[in-house]
Formats: structure tokens, C-alpha cells, sequence
């Protein structure tokens, strides 16, 4: 069982940083691929960003490639999405997700409540 709990979400005014922080529990942190995936109102949830297990691999979606870094810290079980040059189209519930096999689409084995990023133009 993998649990997950979210923060560092608000509110931002465009062209603003956020940095998000998920921590998780359980002792298969070590192996699971983790991620971000996002909601917007009126959208279907997409993908954001993944890592592999061991961190040395990232992956980011088009959309906010450039702009987001994902990061694992393994000794503290805790991974980030570093946020830059937000767009008010970045505003949507961020979930933080966990997979046994790669964070690379919105189907995930687990997933965090969410919190929410609201971006102001």
C-alpha cells in the first residue's frame, strides 16, 4: 500500500513558481515509478510529469516541458514538481501519483486527494 499527501499548491500570478511536494508512504517508495497527472474544470486529467523508481529518469509533457522539473529525494520520500513560468492555463487540481511500472499516462496504481494551483492573469 502506498499512501500519498500532497502540498505547496495556491494561488500564483502568471509568470510566477510554485514548487509541489508529495509525500509518501510505505515501504515500496523505493520501487514505484511517481509522478504528477492534473484536472482542470471542465477537462479529462492528463499527465504532467513521471520518475522512474530510482530517479534517474524524468519524463514531462509537451505542454510543460521547460517550464516543470520533476525530482525524487529518496532519503526523504518525497517528490517535487518545481513549477516556473506559470500560465493561467496551467490552473488545475494536481494529483500525485505512484505506479509499480512508469508514471507516463493518467493510469496510475495509486493516487494522492490533489491540491489545487490557481494561476491569476
Amino acid at each position: 500500500q502506498v499512501q500519498l499527501v500532497e502540498s505547496g499548491g495556491g494561488l500564483v500570478q502568471a509568470g510566477g513558481s510554485l514548487r509541489l511536494s508529495c509525500a509518501a508512504s510505505g515501504r515500496t517508495f523505493d520501487t514505484y515509478a511517481m509522478g504528477w497527472l492534473r484536472q482542470a474544470p471542465g477537462k479529462e486529467r492528463e499527465f504532467v510529469a513521471g520518475v522512474s523508481w530510482s530517479g534517474a529518469s524524468t519524463y514531462h509533457a509537451d505542454s510543460v516541458k521547460g517550464r516543470f522539473t520533476i525530482s525524487k529525494d529518496k532519503d526523504k520520500n518525497i517528490v517535487y514538481l518545481q513549477m516556473r513560468s506559470l500560465k493561467p492555463e496551467d490552473t488545475a487540481v494536481y494529483y500525485c501519483a505512484a505506479d509499480r511500472s512508469r508514471v507516463r499516462t493518467t493510469l496510475v496504481d495509486y493516487l494522492g486527494q490533489g491540491t489545487q494551483v490557481t494561476v491569476s492573469s
